[in-house]
């Protein structure tokens, strides 16, 4: 007798807005991120500037601070001001002062001319060229006015968002707090990969690659090994994420075998929101959650298959945007691009396809070949791969040159022009 999933195949547009109604940014901590390592999280405030930057005028150039109304006329040198020096001294009619760059520009100065302009003998000036009111100096407020919002709430925070809050003197301040992801491998075939692997078994590869996902994600990953095929210990393995975990990913255990017990688990513990997806590869990708007494937010469950190239590629599509979500990400998702294919593309007949590709510049356009047979079980397919061809259904294959959506997961790959 054949058996039916009980669950309907949700279009992937429905199954990422159903996920994105359930997921909330995580509480808000604040944090050091001058003296910790807070590259990669997320700004949970805007951030103003207190004071003008720069405070006072200052030389661009290194050369001499002067007054542009005296035209060519030789000056006498009265002083130099280096960078970081107070500022104090005054230009008169007929006076120069020597400056470096950054240093403040004195009183009575509108101008600098680069020393490369100038010839200074016995503390006499002599200038090459005529300058204008405001000529290499770098006005009051020029780089950041006085209460201007320099970060805004949602900010991923890298080199340059440290070096601006470091320069607006802001060296605590509120972040999202990063999810736990407890991530669990299921099956009684599956074996440690530095263990003795029995005939018919598999090494886990899916748990530590979606760890390093997850941390990729700017996550916290918690392994919680290999579940056995049995009722009690997985339901076990589920209770303990529900009691240390934001965020729990299954692997295996969510098609229609008699012991994928991992769908009956989370509608037994929670409630199932969707269970199939009309998406290849990765349709038995499942997404429920498990309220939690005393907790505000449910844990999130991603029941993710077995095959270890749909588990990463489902992780892409629907957990990492969720992820990045948790984390207040005001910009989750991956960047979209449209790409002009170096080889024939051969589309799946009943459901639109994420295909593995490399992506380029070559000959003036964004360029992408595929990474070879997508088979789900073949890992080698994401090998080098930075983007996913969002290939449509259909029975004609896409030949080399037609143009295609794809879903970036790295950095442009080097294309041979």
């Amino acid at each position: 007798m054949r058996r039916e999933s009980p669950y309907p195949m949700v279009p992937i547009d429905e199954a990422q807005r159903i996920i994105t109604a359930h997921v909330t940014p995580l509480g808000v901590e604040e944090m050091d991120v001058l003296r910790n390592a807070a590259d990669g999280r997320v700004l949970a405030e805007d951030i103003y500037a207190t004071d003008p930057l720069p405070d006072v005028p200052k030389a661009a150039v290194d050369g001499y601070a002067l007054r542009s109304a005296d035209g060519v006329a030789p000056r006498r040198v009265i002083a130099e001001v280096t960078a970081g020096a107070a500022p104090g001294l005054r230009v008169e009619p007929g006076t120069a002062v020597r400056v470096m760059t950054g240093a403040p520009v004195p009183e009575g100065a509108d101008a600098v001319v680069m020393v490369e302009h100038t010839e200074e003998r016995d503390g006499a000036l002599t200038v090459r060229r005529a300058l204008s009111a405001g000529d290499n100096i770098h006005t009051v407020g020029q780089d950041i006015a006085a209460g201007q919002c320099v970060l805004t709430r949602g900010t991923t925070l890298g080199a340059a968002e440290i070096g601006l809050l470091a320069t607006v003197g802001r060296v605590r301040v509120q972040v999202y707090r990063r999810p736990i992801v407890a991530v669990l491998a299921t099956g009684d075939e599956v074996y440690e990969p530095d263990g003795e692997v029995f005939p018919g078994g598999v090494r886990d590869s899916n748990r530590y690659a979606l760890m390093a996902a997850v941390r990729e994600a700017g996550c916290e990953a918690v392994s919680l090994g290999i579940a056995r095929d049995d009722l009690s210990v997985q339901r076990a393995a589920i209770l303990d994420a529900v009691d240390r975990a934001d965020v729990l990913l299954t692997s295996g255990g969510v098609s229609m075998g008699t012991r994928d017990l991992i769908k009956p688990l989370l509608a037994e513990l929670g409630t199932v929101h969707f269970g199939r997806i009309a998406f290849k590869p990765g349709k038995p990708t499942t997404f429920a959650t498990i309220d939690r007494p005393g907790r505000a937010a449910p844990l999130l469950v991603f029941g993710l298959p077995g095959f270890p190239v749909s588990s990463l590629v489902s992780f892409e599509v629907f957990v990492r945007p969720a992820l990045r979500r948790l984390q207040g990400d005001a910009r989750p998702e991956r960047p979209r691009v449209r790409v002009t294919l170096r080889d024939p593309i051969y589309p799946s007949a009943d459901r639109p396809e994420y295909q593995r590709a490399i992506v380029g510049w070559a000959e003036g356009r964004l360029v992408a070949r595929s990474t070879g047979r997508q088979g789900s079980s073949r890992l080698l397919s994401m090998l080098g791969a930075n983007a996913m061809l969002v290939v449509p259904p259909g029975t004609q294959p896409f030949p080399a040159g037609a143009e295609l959506e794809a879903l970036l997961t790295g950095p442009l790959a080097p294309f041979d022009e």
